[in-house]
């Protein structure tokens, strides 16, 4: 269990959660939360017992040498840490990890408990899987939630998925079964270009974090790594007539379901972002 000599005070938290493996394509989602902790400047709580939850033969310790010479050990586990935004009203519970390999109920019962001694209001969990998509077009980010009133309140939709899932569903699971209020974002990355990372699918991650807490995020470099990453894989499909042709196929399939649905709500999403920059600088 963790064990705090004194639990912080943090106004209405919000706990935001990631996990490296199964729900992690493109490591799109730890992504997100190391750039949330990165611009916000995040500072640590607690460490999951690691002993616990992981497997070293699977889950390897990391050696490394910092810039004095000094060897360091450093073990897999799951990590909490506390940020308090600017110019917004909540504090955030930001915790990343890598999806445990034993024992995954404790796993969640601990994270739960400690988010009942925070006093955590809600839990956003994040997600990336591959995807039948074109790396050239908007990211797919879907939100789902099973609260009624953060359905109509965000525009989200009840979960339909059914099959094997990860650490992230049994987390949403269990603030289902327990009342607390939940939502799952889950990005979308191209199958042909899974390997990490994929910072077009972090960005559209962030962004809909964005959305969800209507609070604006500082992008860094983020865009620009995005940008950069798009036009390395049009190099690379350039490079292969039969990868070229089928990419035009995603496209096409995808430019039939999209542009439709390009309307006033999409350009007035786009709007809100920018006033929320605007206000936040």
């Amino acid at each position: 269990m963790i064990e705090l000599d004194e639990f912080p005070t943090l106004v209405d938290p919000v706990m935001v959660a990631a996990f490296e493996g199964w729900n992690d394509a493109g490591e799109s989602a730890s992504g997100a939360i190391a750039h949330l902790r990165e611009v916000w400047d995040a500072q640590p709580l607690a460490d999951l017992d690691s002993e616990e939850y992981y497997d070293y033969q699977v889950n390897r310790p990391v050696i490394s040498i910092d810039e004095s010479g000094v060897r360091q050990l450093t073990w897999p586990t799951t990590r909490v840490f506390i940020a308090r935004v600017p110019l917004f009203p909540r504090d955030l519970v930001l915790v990343q990890g890598i999806e445990p390999n034993m024992k995954w109920q404790q796993f969640v019962r601990e994270l739960l408990g400690l988010a009942a001694e925070l006093d955590v209001s809600t839990i956003i969990t994040l997600g990336a899987l591959l995807s039948d998509i074109p790396h050239t077009r908007p990211v797919p980010v879907t939100g789902t939630t099973s609260d009624a009133a953060m359905q109509a309140d965000l525009g989200l939709d009840p979960s339909t998925y059914e099959g094997p899932t990860g650490i992230v569903g049994v987390l949403q699971d269990a603030c289902t079964r327990f009342g607390i209020s939940a939502v799952s974002l889950w990005a979308s990355v191209p199958h042909y270009v899974a390997q990490p990372p994929c910072p077009k699918a972090t960005l559209s991650l962030v962004r809909r974090i964005e959305d969800i807490l209507d609070v604006p995020v500082p992008l860094g470099d983020l865009v620009e790594e995005a940008r950069a990453w798009e036009v390395g894989v049009d190099e690379l499909a350039s490079e292969d007539d039969e990868v070229a042709d089928y990419v035009k196929q995603l496209e096409e399939a995808r430019d039939a379901v999209d542009l439709p649905e390009a309307s006033g709500e999409a350009i007035a999403r786009e709007f809100e972002r920018y006033l929320r920059r605007r206000g936040g600088q």
